[in-house]
Protein backbone atom coordinates (compact mmCIF):
# COMPACT_ATOMS: atom_id res chain seq x y z
CA UNK A 1 0.00 0.00 0.00
CA UNK A 2 1.01 3.45 -1.00
CA UNK A 3 1.58 6.04 1.56
CA UNK A 4 0.91 9.90 0.69
CA UNK A 5 0.30 13.42 2.41
CA UNK A 6 0.07 13.60 6.05
CA UNK A 7 -0.14 9.68 6.09
CA UNK A 8 3.48 9.07 5.13
CA UNK A 9 4.79 11.84 7.52
CA UNK A 10 3.01 10.62 10.26
CA UNK A 11 4.20 7.00 9.24
CA UNK A 12 7.96 7.74 8.75
CA UNK A 13 8.29 10.19 11.59
CA UNK A 14 7.13 7.21 13.92
CA UNK A 15 9.52 4.74 12.94
CA UNK A 16 12.35 7.52 13.32
CA UNK A 17 11.15 8.15 16.62
CA UNK A 18 14.04 7.53 19.68
CA UNK A 19 13.44 6.60 22.72
CA UNK A 20 15.40 4.99 25.44
CA UNK A 21 14.63 0.98 25.17
CA UNK A 22 13.04 1.14 21.78
CA UNK A 23 14.97 -1.01 19.21
CA UNK A 24 16.00 0.33 15.71
CA UNK A 25 13.00 -0.63 13.50
CA UNK A 26 13.02 -3.08 10.66
CA UNK A 27 11.29 -2.01 7.50
CA UNK A 28 10.51 -5.22 5.52
CA UNK A 29 9.07 -3.37 2.48
CA UNK A 30 8.33 0.48 1.46
CA UNK A 31 6.66 0.78 -1.77
CA UNK A 32 6.50 4.90 -2.31
CA UNK A 33 9.15 6.59 -4.72
CA UNK A 34 11.67 9.14 -3.70
CA UNK A 35 9.34 11.60 -5.15
CA UNK A 36 6.07 10.50 -3.45
CA UNK A 37 7.79 11.42 -0.14
CA UNK A 38 9.07 14.71 -1.09
CA UNK A 39 5.28 15.64 -1.66
CA UNK A 40 4.56 14.66 1.03
CA UNK A 41 7.20 16.07 3.45
CA UNK A 42 7.91 19.18 1.46
CA UNK A 43 4.67 21.32 3.44
CA UNK A 44 5.67 20.91 6.77
CA UNK A 45 9.98 21.33 6.10
CA UNK A 46 10.78 24.65 7.87
CA UNK A 47 7.68 26.85 8.51
CA UNK A 48 3.91 25.35 7.78
CA UNK A 49 1.26 27.38 7.03
CA UNK A 50 -2.61 26.56 5.95
CA UNK A 51 -3.64 27.59 3.19
CA UNK A 52 -7.71 28.20 3.65
CA UNK A 53 -9.59 27.88 6.68
CA UNK A 54 -12.09 25.59 8.00
CA UNK A 55 -15.22 26.02 8.62
CA UNK A 56 -15.88 24.44 12.40
CA UNK A 57 -19.84 25.15 11.27
CA UNK A 58 -19.66 21.96 8.89
CA UNK A 59 -19.22 19.94 12.09
CA UNK A 60 -22.95 21.08 13.09
CA UNK A 61 -24.14 20.96 9.96
CA UNK A 62 -23.26 17.17 9.46
CA UNK A 63 -24.42 16.26 12.51
CA UNK A 64 -27.93 17.96 11.94
CA UNK A 65 -28.07 15.84 8.67
CA UNK A 66 -27.21 12.22 9.64
CA UNK A 67 -29.51 12.89 12.86
CA UNK A 68 -32.44 13.70 10.14
CA UNK A 69 -31.71 10.38 8.44
CA UNK A 70 -32.51 8.60 11.58
CA UNK A 71 -29.50 5.78 11.16
CA UNK A 72 -28.56 5.98 14.53
CA UNK A 73 -30.94 7.32 17.41
CA UNK A 74 -29.51 9.44 20.21
CA UNK A 75 -30.14 7.45 23.05
CA UNK A 76 -27.67 4.67 21.24
CA UNK A 77 -25.09 7.25 20.62
CA UNK A 78 -24.80 7.92 24.27
CA UNK A 79 -25.47 4.11 25.64
CA UNK A 80 -21.94 3.46 23.49
CA UNK A 81 -20.45 6.76 24.98
CA UNK A 82 -21.03 5.66 28.67
CA UNK A 83 -19.13 2.50 27.93
CA UNK A 84 -16.23 3.49 26.04
CA UNK A 85 -15.79 6.66 28.00
CA UNK A 86 -15.32 4.32 31.36
CA UNK A 87 -12.46 5.22 33.34
CA UNK A 88 -9.20 2.90 32.95
CA UNK A 89 -10.23 1.25 36.18
CA UNK A 90 -13.80 0.67 35.52
CA UNK A 91 -13.21 -1.07 31.93
CA UNK A 92 -14.85 -4.50 32.01
CA UNK A 93 -13.80 -7.63 28.91
CA UNK A 94 -17.33 -7.78 28.21
CA UNK A 95 -17.54 -3.93 27.54
CA UNK A 96 -16.46 -4.58 23.65
CA UNK A 97 -19.42 -6.76 23.39
CA UNK A 98 -21.54 -4.27 24.59
CA UNK A 99 -20.43 -1.58 21.83
CA UNK A 100 -20.92 -3.65 19.49
CA UNK A 101 -24.93 -3.94 20.95
CA UNK A 102 -24.94 -0.16 20.88
CA UNK A 103 -23.68 -0.30 17.11
CA UNK A 104 -26.19 -3.31 15.34
CA UNK A 105 -29.22 -1.47 15.42
CA UNK A 106 -27.73 1.07 13.33
CA UNK A 107 -25.77 -0.99 11.36
CA UNK A 108 -29.67 -2.84 10.63
CA UNK A 109 -31.18 0.15 9.75
CA UNK A 110 -28.27 1.01 7.24
CA UNK A 111 -28.71 -1.89 5.55
CA UNK A 112 -32.75 -1.37 5.42
CA UNK A 113 -32.10 1.63 3.34
CA UNK A 114 -33.13 0.69 -0.10
CA UNK A 115 -31.50 2.78 -2.18
CA UNK A 116 -28.31 2.81 -2.69
CA UNK A 117 -27.70 6.54 -3.26
CA UNK A 118 -28.77 7.02 0.27
CA UNK A 119 -26.95 4.86 1.87
CA UNK A 120 -24.02 5.88 -0.27
CA UNK A 121 -25.05 9.89 0.69
CA UNK A 122 -25.09 8.91 4.87
CA UNK A 123 -21.59 6.86 4.94
CA UNK A 124 -19.92 9.49 3.04
CA UNK A 125 -21.06 12.35 5.34
CA UNK A 126 -20.71 10.23 8.62
CA UNK A 127 -17.02 9.54 6.73
CA UNK A 128 -16.54 13.41 6.31
CA UNK A 129 -17.81 13.93 9.93
CA UNK A 130 -15.15 11.52 11.36
CA UNK A 131 -12.31 13.00 8.99
CA UNK A 132 -13.30 16.39 9.83
CA UNK A 133 -13.49 16.16 13.31
CA UNK A 134 -10.22 14.42 13.61
CA UNK A 135 -8.23 17.50 12.50
CA UNK A 136 -10.94 20.48 14.09
CA UNK A 137 -10.51 18.63 17.62
CA UNK A 138 -6.57 19.18 17.27
CA UNK A 139 -6.69 22.81 16.39
CA UNK A 140 -9.98 23.97 18.59
CA UNK A 141 -11.07 23.13 22.25
CA UNK A 142 -14.38 21.82 22.11
CA UNK A 143 -16.80 22.60 24.52
CA UNK A 144 -20.07 19.94 23.07
CA UNK A 145 -19.55 16.92 24.31
CA UNK A 146 -22.24 15.77 21.77
CA UNK A 147 -19.40 16.51 18.80
CA UNK A 148 -17.15 13.99 20.56
CA UNK A 149 -19.47 10.98 21.51
CA UNK A 150 -20.89 11.33 17.55
CA UNK A 151 -17.30 10.94 16.94
CA UNK A 152 -16.54 8.46 18.71
CA UNK A 153 -19.44 6.50 17.89
CA UNK A 154 -19.06 7.12 14.37
CA UNK A 155 -15.33 5.72 14.17
CA UNK A 156 -16.64 1.96 15.01
CA UNK A 157 -19.64 2.64 12.84
CA UNK A 158 -18.30 3.25 9.71
CA UNK A 159 -16.47 -0.29 9.28
CA UNK A 160 -19.22 -2.21 10.12
CA UNK A 161 -21.36 -0.43 7.05
CA UNK A 162 -20.89 -2.34 3.80
CA UNK A 163 -19.34 -0.16 1.20
CA UNK A 164 -21.42 -1.39 -1.56
CA UNK A 165 -18.16 -2.44 -3.78
CA UNK A 166 -18.16 -3.64 -7.23
CA UNK A 167 -18.04 -7.57 -6.59
CA UNK A 168 -17.18 -8.50 -10.10
CA UNK A 169 -13.91 -6.72 -9.40
CA UNK A 170 -10.67 -8.96 -8.87
CA UNK A 171 -8.41 -7.81 -5.75
CA UNK A 172 -5.72 -10.48 -5.54
CA UNK A 173 -4.45 -8.38 -2.69
CA UNK A 174 -7.28 -9.09 -0.43
CA UNK A 175 -6.56 -12.75 -0.76
CA UNK A 176 -2.82 -12.79 -0.10
CA UNK A 177 -1.11 -13.53 3.31
CA UNK A 178 2.70 -12.86 3.83
CA UNK A 179 4.58 -16.44 4.33
CA UNK A 180 8.02 -15.38 2.24
CA UNK A 181 9.94 -12.75 1.73
CA UNK A 182 13.24 -11.59 0.00
CA UNK A 183 15.29 -8.83 1.06
CA UNK A 184 16.16 -6.60 -2.29
CA UNK A 185 17.66 -2.99 -2.14
CA UNK A 186 16.08 -1.30 -5.12
CA UNK A 187 17.87 2.07 -4.39
CA UNK A 188 19.41 3.78 -2.33
CA UNK A 189 20.01 7.67 -1.45
CA UNK A 190 19.02 11.05 0.01
CA UNK A 191 15.66 13.27 -0.44
CA UNK A 192 16.76 17.04 -0.39
CA UNK A 193 13.66 18.88 1.28
CA UNK A 194 15.11 22.46 0.73
CA UNK A 195 15.01 22.26 -3.08
CA UNK A 196 11.78 23.37 -4.83
CA UNK A 197 9.62 26.66 -3.34
CA UNK A 198 7.93 26.15 -0.06
CA UNK A 199 4.26 24.50 -0.23
CA UNK A 200 1.08 25.08 2.41
CA UNK A 201 -0.84 22.48 3.92
CA UNK A 202 -4.50 22.14 2.76
CA UNK A 203 -6.90 21.99 5.94
CA UNK A 204 -10.73 20.41 5.27
CA UNK A 205 -12.70 23.88 3.90
CA UNK A 206 -15.72 21.18 2.10
CA UNK A 207 -17.23 17.95 2.68
CA UNK A 208 -18.39 15.67 -0.40
CA UNK A 209 -19.98 12.38 -1.55
CA UNK A 210 -17.07 11.77 -4.17
CA UNK A 211 -15.30 8.27 -3.95
CA UNK A 212 -12.68 6.60 -5.86
CA UNK A 213 -13.20 4.25 -8.92
CA UNK A 214 -12.07 1.02 -8.71
CA UNK A 215 -9.81 -0.49 -11.26
CA UNK A 216 -10.31 -4.08 -12.82
CA UNK A 217 -7.51 -6.29 -11.87
CA UNK A 218 -6.05 -7.95 -14.88
CA UNK A 219 -4.92 -11.93 -15.43
CA UNK A 220 -1.60 -10.88 -15.21
CA UNK A 221 -2.15 -10.12 -11.42
CA UNK A 222 -1.60 -13.39 -11.20
CA UNK A 223 1.81 -13.01 -11.66
CA UNK A 224 2.58 -10.10 -9.17
CA UNK A 225 0.57 -11.37 -6.64
CA UNK A 226 2.40 -14.64 -6.56
CA UNK A 227 5.86 -13.33 -6.56
CA UNK A 228 5.09 -11.20 -3.79
CA UNK A 229 3.61 -14.46 -2.21
CA UNK A 230 5.52 -17.27 -2.63
CA UNK A 231 8.86 -15.75 -3.05
CA UNK A 232 9.21 -16.58 -6.49
CA UNK A 233 10.70 -14.65 -9.45
CA UNK A 234 8.30 -15.14 -12.45
CA UNK A 235 8.30 -12.98 -15.27
CA UNK A 236 6.22 -10.98 -17.58
CA UNK A 237 6.58 -14.23 -20.13
CA UNK A 238 5.46 -16.48 -17.41
CA UNK A 239 2.56 -14.90 -17.60
CA UNK A 240 1.88 -16.21 -21.12
CA UNK A 241 1.59 -19.24 -19.72
CA UNK A 242 -1.63 -18.27 -18.06
CA UNK A 243 -3.34 -16.52 -20.72
CA UNK A 244 -2.32 -19.81 -22.65
CA UNK A 245 -3.90 -21.74 -20.51
CA UNK A 246 -6.80 -19.16 -20.30
CA UNK A 247 -7.07 -19.47 -24.03
CA UNK A 248 -6.85 -23.08 -24.80
CA UNK A 249 -9.99 -23.07 -21.95
CA UNK A 250 -12.05 -20.51 -24.00
CA UNK A 251 -11.73 -22.78 -26.91
CA UNK A 252 -12.56 -26.11 -24.87
CA UNK A 253 -16.37 -27.56 -25.25
CA UNK A 254 -16.47 -29.07 -22.37
CA UNK A 255 -15.30 -25.74 -20.47
CA UNK A 256 -17.75 -23.56 -22.68
CA UNK A 257 -20.56 -25.54 -21.60
CA UNK A 258 -19.77 -25.32 -18.00
CA UNK A 259 -19.44 -21.95 -17.96
CA UNK A 260 -22.72 -21.00 -19.66
CA UNK A 261 -24.68 -23.57 -17.94
CA UNK A 262 -23.66 -22.69 -14.21
CA UNK A 263 -22.44 -19.90 -11.82
CA UNK A 264 -18.64 -19.30 -11.03
CA UNK A 265 -19.01 -22.05 -7.57
CA UNK A 266 -20.40 -24.93 -9.47
CA UNK A 267 -18.06 -23.29 -12.95
CA UNK A 268 -14.95 -23.51 -10.57
CA UNK A 269 -15.75 -27.06 -9.31
CA UNK A 270 -16.69 -28.66 -12.88
CA UNK A 271 -13.56 -27.32 -14.75
CA UNK A 272 -10.67 -28.04 -11.96
CA UNK A 273 -8.98 -30.94 -13.69
CA UNK A 274 -9.96 -30.01 -17.22
CA UNK A 275 -7.28 -27.10 -15.82
CA UNK A 276 -5.38 -29.64 -14.27
CA UNK A 277 -5.37 -31.36 -17.62
CA UNK A 278 -4.36 -28.22 -19.41
CA UNK A 279 -1.47 -27.58 -17.01
CA UNK A 280 0.34 -30.98 -17.96
CA UNK A 281 0.01 -30.44 -21.65
CA UNK A 282 1.78 -27.35 -21.14
CA UNK A 283 4.53 -28.87 -18.60
CA UNK A 284 6.97 -28.62 -21.07
CA UNK A 285 6.62 -25.39 -22.10
CA UNK A 286 6.75 -23.97 -18.68
CA UNK A 287 7.84 -26.64 -16.17
CA UNK A 288 8.99 -24.31 -13.11
CA UNK A 289 5.55 -23.19 -12.63
CA UNK A 290 3.67 -26.15 -13.40
CA UNK A 291 5.89 -28.47 -10.79
CA UNK A 292 4.71 -25.34 -8.44
CA UNK A 293 1.05 -25.81 -9.47
CA UNK A 294 0.86 -29.47 -9.12
CA UNK A 295 3.20 -29.65 -5.74
CA UNK A 296 2.16 -27.00 -3.56
CA UNK A 297 -1.48 -26.45 -2.60
CA UNK A 298 -1.23 -23.15 -1.00
CA UNK A 299 0.20 -22.17 -4.20
CA UNK A 300 -2.71 -23.82 -5.90
CA UNK A 301 -5.09 -22.44 -4.27
CA UNK A 302 -4.04 -18.88 -5.25
CA UNK A 303 -3.88 -19.31 -8.71
CA UNK A 304 -7.02 -21.42 -9.05
CA UNK A 305 -9.54 -18.96 -8.49
CA UNK A 306 -8.81 -16.25 -10.60
CA UNK A 307 -8.07 -18.47 -13.38
CA UNK A 308 -10.98 -19.78 -13.10
CA UNK A 309 -12.95 -16.45 -12.82
CA UNK A 310 -11.32 -15.00 -15.74
CA UNK A 311 -11.87 -17.88 -18.10
CA UNK A 312 -15.43 -17.76 -16.90
CA UNK A 313 -15.93 -14.39 -17.55
CA UNK A 314 -14.30 -14.56 -20.90
CA UNK A 315 -16.41 -16.85 -22.00
CA UNK A 316 -19.71 -15.52 -20.64
CA UNK A 317 -18.52 -12.21 -22.47
CA UNK A 318 -17.48 -14.08 -25.58
CA UNK A 319 -21.03 -15.76 -25.68
CA UNK A 320 -23.23 -13.05 -24.97
CA UNK A 321 -24.87 -14.70 -21.78
CA UNK A 322 -26.20 -12.72 -18.63
CA UNK A 323 -23.82 -13.18 -15.83
CA UNK A 324 -26.00 -11.77 -13.24
CA UNK A 325 -29.55 -13.54 -13.73
CA UNK A 326 -29.36 -17.56 -14.41
CA UNK A 327 -32.77 -18.20 -12.00
CA UNK A 328 -35.06 -18.62 -14.96
CA UNK A 329 -34.95 -22.12 -16.80
CA UNK A 330 -36.04 -22.49 -19.99
CA UNK A 331 -37.55 -25.08 -21.92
Amino acid sequence: KGLSGVQAVQALSRLNRTHPGKEAPFVLDFYNEPEDIYRAFKPYYDTTSLQDESDPQQLEMLKHEMNAAQVYHWSEVEAFAKIFYKPPAQQAASDHAQLEKHLQPAVDRFKAIEDEENQQAFRDKLRSYVNLYSFMSQVIPWVDPDLEMLYSYGRFLLPHLPTGRDPTIIRPEDDVTLRYYRLNRASLGAINLKDGEDVGVKSPTDVGTGKAHDDEAPLSDIIEVLNERFGTEFSEEDRLFFEQIKEKACDDERVLQTATANELDKFQLGVRSLIESFMIQRMAENDAIVSRYMDDQEFQDAVFPRLTKDIFETIRERSGVDMIDLSENTE
